[in-house]
């Protein structure tokens, strides 16, 4: 029986978030089915076109955080 993978499945695939069988089970749908490995490749693509991110704050961020933190502490005990 042939299993149908939605374009979610395909997301999770693009990130690695599936597990070993269904790796397999996706390779082997990637494989035979043209249609759904044109689905893929445009998600592919699309993927390699988000922007990167970073997720370091800048120092300034840090230590906005810092002085707010500080501020809220001191007004609960006062």
């Amino acid at each position: 029986m042939k299993q149908k993978f939605t374009p979610n499945d395909l997301i999770q695939y693009l990130y690695n978030e599936v597990s070993a069988t269904e790796r397999l089970a996706m390779d082997e749908a990637l494989y035979e089915d043209l249609g759904l490995r044109e689905e893929f490749e445009g998600l592919q693509v699309a993927f390699q076109q988000l922007p990167r991110v970073t997720f370091r704050p800048s120092s300034r961020t840090i230590q906005d955080i810092l002085k707010y933190s500080e501020k809220t502490a001191l007004e609960k005990h006062a």
